[in-house]
């Protein structure tokens, strides 16, 4: 392979980089992928949620395609903890029950290597087991990459999907290193425990599936929050937080999710079950105005290498395969001109901006620095919110006109009513 030029080269066999692929390979591009780990999703620890519509419109009707996937979630909660207390909201509907879907929960340990698979049935070579050490340039464009295992290999365009830790994007400057400032550090747990008991703790049938956002107390004063996912036959469970404030607060991981399985509203969904799995791994917090441009004379960016992750809805997976999509539509239209140019590639560009990709991230563009700055969001705020309604809810003889104005002087004991109202203008401020 020394020797050989291809079409296109892909750095990175996650949902990405194996989405770009499979939509170069349809269209009749010689591609290859580079995987530096032993398989795809061996490196990637994410047990997570999957949207139908973003992964259908790269892997087609992949539900109904043999895609290994755990449950179809119907039901999405979001818990607000106290000490001993929880605020609890949600939604659930049955129609997410049936096809076409809206969104499943999964565990890309065994999913990337399907998606991977897809692209190879489409033509693509997939070469695992290979680190892409460098970029190679001619003048300032990108033409090749230079590997561990197989030398130097050349392309006519080179979409880079190699996840947070990008090290070759990074070393060539089409990216700066992300920082304790622009990274959260999130670890996990698998949980193993029977369908049935899943199913009757969280009030499902098999087949479908609930997913737990989880913020409040156990967060230590930083900007994080924890999940609860179910699988078939077991639970993921973590929390993340922002590098910097761990370092900060002086907070170790491990203690963190300790803590959290241990609040009373957590600890008799884990009853009985046992770990299978630990580990961790960065996510991409970037602000939107510190986004790397994602294109350039030979080269597009693509998922957590771009900073894709959409921090307030958790979603990370769906931009990665939406954005690899049409990285791999604007190599096609390229090849079809025989032009790889930044001009051309722009095109990739102007797809992003155009899609909920940028567009949603463009929304939350101002929330990441006030919510950083704002940490009472996820401490002081849940921790009133849960005092208030225990206060409400406890019948005594206190009459309840009574209780309101306990309630309100309570608040205003924990904080000001003008940091309130100042708090709660600012978060719809960082909306806007």
């Amino acid at each position: 392979m020394e020797d050989e030029k291809f079409d296109a080269i892909v750095v990175g066999a996650g949902p990405a980089g194996s989405a770009a692929a499979l939509t170069m390979a349809k269209a009749g591009m010689n591609v290859v992928v580079f995987e530096r780990g032993d398989q795809p999703g061996s490196k990637n620890v994410m047990g997570g949620v999957l949207f139908r519509e973003a992964t259908e419109s790269a892997f087609g009707q992949f539900w109904n395609n043999g895609a290994p996937l755990e449950r179809a979630v119907i039901d999405q909660r979001l818990w607000l903890l106290g000490k001993e207390s929880v605020v609890m909201g949600g939604f659930r509907t049955e129609e997410f029950a049936q096809p076409p879907y809206n969104a499943f929960t999964v565990l890309r340990a065994h999913l990337d290597p399907w998606f991977a698979k897809q692209a190879e049935e489409a033509g693509a070579y997939v070469i695992t087991e290979t680190q892409v050490t460098d970029l190679i340039f001619d003048n300032a464009k990108v033409v090749g990459v230079r590997t561990g295992r197989e030398g130097d290999l050349y392309a006519d365009v080179v979409i880079m999907a190699e996840g947070i830790n990008a090290f070759a994007a990074a070393k060539a400057g089409l990216r700066r290193d992300f920082t304790m400032e622009n990274a959260a550090l999130a670890v996990k747990e698998i949980h193993a425990l029977p369908e049935e008991v899943i199913n009757q703790r969280f009030n499902v049938p098999s087949g479908q599936g609930v997913t737990i956002l989880l913020t409040g107390e156990f967060a230590n004063n930083m900007m994080g929050s924890g999940f609860i996912y179910t699988n078939k036959d077991t639970l993921s469970v973590g929390f993340g937080a922002i590098v910097s404030h761990m370092v900060e607060t002086k907070s170790r991981p491990n203690d963190l999710i300790e803590e959290l399985k241990a609040h009373p509203a957590i600890k008799p969904l884990l009853e009985g079950s046992e770990i299978k799995e630990y580990s961790a791994h960065l996510i991409p917090e970037v602000k939107y105005e510190e986004l790397p441009r994602p294109y350039g004379d030979g080269y597009m960016l693509v998922g957590d290498t771009a900073g894709f992750v959409n921090f307030l809805f958790q979603e990370g997976c769906n931009l990665a395969i939406a954005s690899g999509r049409m990285a791999g539509e604007t190599a096609v239209e390229a090849w079809k001109k025989g032009d790889y140019s930044s001009a051309t590639l722009q095109a990739y560009g102007d797809k992003l901006k155009d899609s909920f990709v940028m567009k949603d991230l463009y929304s939350l563009r101002n929330a990441p620095a006030f919510f950083r700055d704002h940490r009472e969001f996820f401490g002081i705020y849940p921790r009133m919110l849960n005092a208030a309604m225990q206060e409400f809810l406890t019948v005594d003889a206190t009459p309840k006109r009574v209780k309101a104005f306990e309630i309100f002087h309570m608040v205003r004991r924990t904080r000001p009513l003008w940091r309130i109202g100042k708090d709660m203008v600012g978060a719809l401020r960082a909306f806007m």
